[in-house]
């Protein structure tokens, strides 16, 4: 999160690390007197995808791009100790399907919880509980369109982070490069099974997906300075089939970003996030829907601003950059709010 590297160095969980709003206790920190070039750099790649921000496509019905920890925790969420928590608010706007034959808008508000604890060193666990609240608009052309709402939990995850490598301290920066394996599983105790006019919603409605998902991931962390960190990771979900004989197409994914400090309480992130996903499986025969799956290439711009007492505020929105998609698919840009706590010691 903001202040990557040392104004007064600490050593929790090994990291000869900076002072942060996520480490920090109520200590002012010292207000630069102009911004740095580079920070002119990021503010403006932060800001102008904003400004032109055009209409996205969608490569599944369920997809999101970006690393979760790295985006409610920060570079903290690979190397403190204790416990941290963060609330996010996302909102997708996406259709998909033939309108000239029968097509479904879907709005989808996603609040999620995350809470972690640092054990050692080297060990992290982590927990995510989304709740979704969903609009999907189902279309024919000559009928009037029918609107379907549904609310509940989503899909809890579990996932440990286990730091595999990490370089000798330096003085001032701490461990400068970190090599960390992620591995958990998506249950299934979403709701699924949600009724609309007495029959079960259209599986795009349905807040949980009613899978049992394994995934996995490696993420490396890279302090360039005092004001600056490389982040990157990759990794690959692989979907189960649900109840009802669905299965979500299972996904790799990359993501690189760069954070640099803009001011004593505001950080600057740019990411570039990749997704690949399969078809979707209809049915236990193997049927396909083919407006669903493909690849797409993201932009993320996002803010983060110390609020003090331990809180930071974040602030951005997924812009897609390049799309190789199957069928008929079309996603607007995903907002993203969230704060983020670190529990004191």
């Amino acid at each position: 999160m903001p202040h990557l590297t040392s104004i007064s160095p600490t050593r929790a969980s090994g990291y000869d690390q900076p002072t942060s709003p996520l480490t920090a206790k109520e200590n002012p920190l010292p207000r630069p007197s102009r911004l740095v070039p580079p920070a002119v750099v990021v503010a403006v790649a932060i800001l102008a995808p904003l400004a032109f921000a055009p209409p996205a496509t969608l490569a599944c019905s369920i997809c999101r791009c970006g690393d979760p920890t790295f985006n409610a925790l920060g570079k903290e969420g690979f190397t403190a100790l204790g416990f941290r928590a963060a609330l996010d608010w996302e909102r997708f706007d996406k259709d998909e399907g033939n309108p000239a034959e029968e097509s479904e808008s879907q709005v989808e508000n996603r609040f999620t919880a995350l809470v972690s604890y640092g054990f050692a060193e080297r060990f992290m666990l982590n927990a995510r509980v989304p709740l979704s609240v969903r609009d999907v608009e189902a279309s024919v052309p000559g009928e009037a369109a029918e609107t379907v709402h549904t609310s509940g939990l989503s899909d809890p995850e579990v996932y440990g982070q286990l730091r595999l490598w990490a370089s000798r301290m330096r003085a001032g920066l701490g461990r400068r490069a970190s090599l960390t394996l992620v591995a958990g599983v998506k249950t299934p105790w979403g709701e699924n099974d949600v009724q609309h006019d007495g029959e079960r919603a259209d599986e795009h409605a349905q807040p949980g997906t009613g899978s049992t998902d394994a995934f996995g991931s490696l993420a490396f962390l890279y302090l360039i300075d005092g004001g600056s960190a490389l982040f990157a990771s990759t990794g690959y979900r692989h979907t189960g089939e649900n109840d009802f004989g669905y299965r979500y197409g299972s996904s790799v994914t990359a993501n690189v970003a760069y954070e640099h400090r803009l001011g004593s309480r505001l950080d600057g992130i740019v990411e570039l996030n990749f997704r690949h996903a399969a078809k979707d499986r209809t049915d236990a025969d193997g049927t396909l829907d083919q407006d669903t799956g493909g690849s797409l290439l993201y932009v993320t711009p996002r803010l983060l601003v110390s609020l003090g007492r331990g809180l930071v505020l974040r602030v951005g929105a997924q812009v897609p950059l390049v799309r190789d998609l199957n069928g008929f698919q079309k996603e607007r840009a995903v907002a993203n709010v969230g704060i983020t706590y670190l529990f004191p010691r």
